[in-house]
This record gives structure tokens, sequence and C-alpha cells, in this order.
């Protein structure tokens, strides 16, 4: 494997990575989005990865790694949480009020996660850079 395609793979994990933060940024400016324009409570996404090859032959598929990518992201309406609150504009006759499943701490643990993940990406390309540079010096 050269050192671009590994440097390719590493800018598809950085662009993969970039999304979710954002996901989990949106998320956690939602935590109490009661009232959305869909109607009903904000309901948390996530992203879902899937891996592609880096090239598109035959030969390629046997011993080159994988790009990652985005397939799709997800909205999640269960485990909404119920609080009575009669004052709240939101509130049924009940008084109860339904807001986002969106769980501050969890989404914390998944941003840092995400951000880890992100920096690795980093370290990759720099690696590579670093190496394309010692390259280039052995010629000089």
């Amino acid at each position: 494997m050269s050192i671009f395609k590994s440097m390719d793979v590493s800018a598809s994990g950085l662009t993969a990575q970039r999304q979710r933060l954002d996901i989990i940024a949106e998320n956690l400016a939602n935590v109490h989005t009661t009232r959305t324009t869909q109607g009903g409570p904000y309901q948390r996404k996530s992203v879902i990865f899937r891996s592609r090859p880096a090239e598109d032959n035959f030969a390629s598929l046997l011993n080159t790694p994988e790009k990652v990518e985005v397939s799709h992201v997800v909205q999640n309406s269960e485990g909404m949480r119920p609080e009575h609150d009669p004052g709240h504009p939101d509130a049924d006759e009940k008084g109860m009020v339904q807001y986002p499943n969106v769980n501050p701490v969890s989404e914390m643990v998944h941003l840092m996660l995400a951000s880890r993940a992100y920096e690795a990406n980093v370290a990759v390309l720099r690696a590579g850079k670093s190496m394309a540079n010692k390259a280039l010096d052995i010629g000089r």
C-alpha cells in the first residue's frame, strides 16, 4: 500500500468523524427541545458508518484497506423522557411534557470517542506526510 492510499483512507475517516461530531453537537444543542418543525420533541440522531473499497478494481479488493463513510443518519424515537410540568407550553392535558431522548453524559462519551478517532486519523496523516518528506530527502 502506498503512502498516498493510507492518507486517502485517513482523510475519509476524518470526514466521517467530522460528520459524527456535527451530529453529536446537534444532539447536545437540542437536549431540551420539546417542539420541532416536524412536531413533537427532538429525536436523538446517530451516524451509521460503512466501509467501501479504496479503489474500484478487483485486484485492489484483495489487499487494499477500505475507506469509511457515513451511510446514513438515523433518528431514534424511543426513550422520550416524560416529565410533569403543567406550566410548560408543550404540556398535555395531564401536565406531562415529552423531552428528547438525549442523555448529555452519553453524548459527551460519544463526543470524546469521535474526537479521539479524529485525532488518530490526523496522526496517520502526519506520519504519512513525514514519510513522504523523508523519502524526498533521500533523493537530495
